[in-house]
């Protein structure tokens, strides 16, 4: 039997949320140098579903509808003196994740790869065009084994 979760489908164990875990700390590692720098100290936090306030707030059809979540504050808004400031959190949606997954050729870290890239991008106001140009410099930098490791 495959035990490796980025290659698992629904008819086997569904990967755990620790192993979707550990597949995004790997992406994580090899993110584009230019996230990478806007993004130092962020949690990233795996869980089954969004909670019900962000399900409310992001005005959700389903649980399903969202594979992750970057919650911070935007780097233009930042001050030295601010004397509280937010955690960077990015949530990845086991659930709806896997759902996806399995309804898609891509494998599990090439999703979770791509989730959190258009998380972090998006936060920052990169364009689709921009996303893609990133992804393609991500599957390149995690196929050689190189990038920013944190």
């Amino acid at each position: 039997m495959n035990t490796n979760p980025m290659t698992r489908r629904a008819d086997e164990q569904a990967p755990t949320l620790e192993e979707i875990e550990a597949l995004a700390a790997e992406a994580f590692a090899h993110i584009p140098a230019v996230l990478a720098r806007q993004v130092e100290g962020v949690v990233i936090r795996i869980e089954d579903f969004p909670d019900a306030e962000t399900a409310e707030e992001m005005e959700l059809e389903s649980p399903f509808d969202l594979l992750g979540l970057y919650r911070g504050r935007p780097i233009g808004e930042r001050s030295v003196s601010d004397p509280s400031p937010d955690i960077d959190l990015i949530f990845l949606y086991r659930r709806p994740l896997l759902d996806y997954w399995c309804e898609s050729d891509e494998t599990l870290g090439h999703l979770v790869r791509h989730v959190l890239i258009h998380e972090i991008g998006h936060h920052f106001g990169f364009s689709d065009e921009d996303m893609e140009r990133l992804e393609a410099e991500a599957d390149a930098s995690a196929e050689a084994g190189t990038g920013s490791h944190h």
